[in-house]
């Protein structure tokens, strides 16, 4: 399956294959191998291989090239039997260049032609007929969201599988006139190329799989026809959009461009403006973060409050044991620390999706060229670091669409310094601990403001850090930006609701067996300890205990308390506090600074745990525990400079095993990732360290 970017390509290889899907990787790159059976009949079953979009066979970036190695068979492991080709109706003659392209290297081509309806809207009428005539290859319009046209485009499959439908003899291009002499030299050392396949084995061969003898013998083709490449791809890039014009006039009437570009053309005036679009961009992300704050506050309470008010009933029901303790302190204490979050990841990445939906976020990137390009990074940059507020290993990813190589590395430094959705647990925490719950006007809340600050205040420092490391990483890459701005869509609302549930299933699963993990090791080491140290604790409560009974509540608090810090948890806490004081934080907070570098949110599960272990059974929050929490000397441990020194250390800290493994598998080195931990722990520690000092 081949096509352009935002084609369809994904949903219709979704739909046909549905849960018949592996995802490998192509052998030597970090590119997704996507490979799907399908069931034709009750004879034929295919297997799919997805290729990464592209809009040319002259490929610039890694993806591009792994799509154009298969399709000119020079793909060791992966041989094209037959290509289906996507393509956009609503983009038919950008789309029609690519397919023009396929059908040249005399592959069997069938074409599935999507957003038909989006065409429709924009007043495009397409001849069926007319165009397969033209094109000499099968075509199918199909809907894969609504299961549209997917019987016909497996029979069109079974004909070409058949070979009763045979792709055209004629080629788009003229061959003789662009490179005829050095076309017919390569056909003749090798008689079984296509014209338009000859080209390509006179431009690319360096890149191919052929033996030292092949490769000398087409340079020394080269040399003796004095064969062109620059201006034989630009000549033939003018000759088929001269015969797609020539198509297009024959198979497909459109509405009146100007009328149909006018919509968009009035919002990009506004929405692109360089003085009015930042400030919308900035109002957008402000609407953004209070909606997370405002719509999240009620059903957080109630699973918080929930959990609470579970653990003290059971903590009434239930027999005493160490059993019992592991469930109440140890798992539920676990559950409610993953729970409590979803509302608000879920309202966060379904605000983004319908973002995406509408075709804002491409603005984002057109917008942020200009800022991006001061600091060594260019548009292209912005989409793997707003991919980052949700997770920085999917967003590293992203990054292989950039084509210069210091581009791409300068990003893949500084996405993890991106606040992502683990660290959105730990800022609600905070914020609702040591920011007052006030309104301004009304309506405008200042944690939904200090929330904001947070994410801007991070994308802040990662432009700075790519800035300073841009001069010290050098490169002689040219770099360019071409983006396709989309049209403006509403937004699909079921597309959204399925964002959330799954970013739901994520967190709760993928997080949350790393959470539930943690806590109950967490409550084995915070319950235990050196057989002495716990045995003498007991001894010295028990005879207060016994000397003081109307005392007996007080010294049981004070027994809970010290037991906490001789447990196996207490000790390593006491280890790692001197290094951490300077930072505003105690013991439990060392614990938690260890226990969360596996993953951030882990943070929540841990304080649950231990404000779990340490107190009597009640009904109060996490929240009200930590709210309640002391210092020897009587000071809050949760203070303001403690609770901005905790969130400014979060947002740096490079706190993920998992970002890790993906930046040294994605710069196939350890130096990189290294780098990373070094400077960005370094880094949250300083200013952490100046946030504390300004505040207390």
């Amino acid at each position: 399956m081949v096509g352009n970017p935002n084609s369809g390509k994904s949903s219709l290889f979704n739909e046909l294959t549905g849960l018949n899907q592996k995802v490998g990787n192509f052998p030597g790159v970090t590119v997704d191998k996507k490979t799907g059976v399908c069931k034709i009949n009750q004879d034929l079953t295919v297997n799919f291989i997805d290729l990464p979009g592209t809009y040319s066979l002259y490929p610039k970036r890694s993806d591009e090239w792994v799509a154009y190695k298969v399709l000119l068979n020079q793909d060791k492991d992966v041989k094209p039997y037959m290509v289906l080709l996507v393509a956009d109706a609503s983009n038919l003659k950008r789309n029609l260049l690519f397919c023009s392209q396929i059908i040249d290297l005399k592959i069997p081509v069938v074409v599935a032609l999507t957003m038909m309806d989006l065409a429709k809207q924009k007043g495009t009428q397409i001849d069926i007929a007319g165009l397969e005539r033209e094109l000499g290859v099968s075509i199918v319009p199909v809907n894969p969201r609504k299961n549209k046209g997917i019987p016909q485009l497996k029979k069109a499959i079974e004909i070409a599988h058949q070979n009763l439908h045979i792709a055209p003899y004629k080629d788009f291009i003229n061959s003789q006139t662009l490179a005829g002499e050095s076309i017919a030299a390569i056909q003749n050392y090798l008689p079984n190329l296509s014209k338009y396949t000859a080209i390509h084995y006179l431009i690319n061969h360096e890149n191919f799989l052929l033996d030292k003898n092949t490769q000398d013998a087409i340079e020394q083709i080269e040399i003796d026809t004095k064969f062109n490449p620059t201006k034989t791809q630009a000549e033939e890039i003018m000759q088929r959009y001269s015969r797609i014009k020539h198509i297009m006039q024959q198979t497909v009437v459109e509405s009146d461009p100007l009328q149909k570009a006018l919509l968009t053309e009035k919002l990009d005036t506004i929405l692109l403006h360089r003085t009015w679009g930042y400030l919308i961009l900035v109002a957008v992300l402000f609407i953004l973060f209070q909606s997370v704050f405002f719509l999240a506050q009620f059903p957080m309470d109630w699973i918080d409050g929930g959990f609470s008010k579970m653990s003290l009933w059971l903590t009434t029901v239930l027999p005493a044991g160490w059993f019992i303790d592991l469930f109440i302190n140890g798992i539920l204490a676990g559950l409610s620390g993953i729970l409590v979050f979803v509302p608000q990841i879920m309202i966060l990445f379904g605000l983004i999706t319908i973002l995406e939906d509408t075709g804002y976020m491409a603005r984002i990137s057109f917008l942020s060229d200009k800022l991006m390009r001061k600091v060594g990074l260019n548009g292209k940059s912005v989409m793997p670091m707003i991919s980052g507020y949700a997770c920085a290993v999917p967003a590293i990813m992203s990054a292989r669409n950039i084509e210069n190589k210091k581009e791409r590395l300068l990003t893949i430094l500084i996405t993890p310094l991106m606040s992502c959705s683990a660290r959105l647990p730990v800022y609600t925490i905070l914020i609702a601990l040591v920011i007052p719950s006030k309104f301004y006007l009304g309506f405008i809340s200042l944690q939904g403001m200090v929330m904001m600050l947070l994410y801007l205040f991070s994308t802040f420092i990662a432009l700075l850090v790519s800035y300073i490391l841009k001069w010290f990483i050098k490169s002689t890459e040219r770099s360019y930006f071409i983006l396709e701005l989309p049209m403006y869509r509403n937004p699909r609302w079921k597309n959204a609701l399925q964002t959330m549930l799954e970013k739901a299933k994520i967190f709760v699963f993928d997080a949350g067996k790393v959470i539930m993990i943690i806590s109950i090791l967490l409550w084995g080491l915070s319950t235990y300890g050196p057989k002495n140290k716990m045995a003498a604790v007991t001894t010295t409560y028990d005879a207060l205990v016994s000397q003081n009974p109307t005392q007996a509540a007080v010294f049981n608090k004070q027994r809970n308390t010290a037991l906490l810090e001789n447990s196996y948890a207490g000790i390593l806490g006491k280890t790692i506090e001197p290094a951490i004081k300077p930072l505003g934080y105690d013991w439990k907070i060392g614990i938690a600074l260890v226990t969360s570098f596996a993953a951030r949110e882990v943070f929540v599960g841990t304080m649950a745990t231990l404000y779990s272990v340490g107190e009597e059974a009640n009904d109060n929050t996490l929240k009200q525990k930590m709210a309640a929490a002391i210092k020897s000397d009587g000071s809050k441990v949760y203070s303001l400079a403690t609770g901005l020194s905790l969130m400014i250390f979060y947002m740096l800290a490079m706190q993920c095993m998992s970002t890790l493994a993906i930046v040294k598998r994605e710069t196939k080195t350890w130096k990189w990732p290294i780098f990373q931990l070094v400077y960005m722990t370094g880094l949250a520690y300083l200013l952490s360290w100046m946030v504390y000092t300004i505040f207390k």
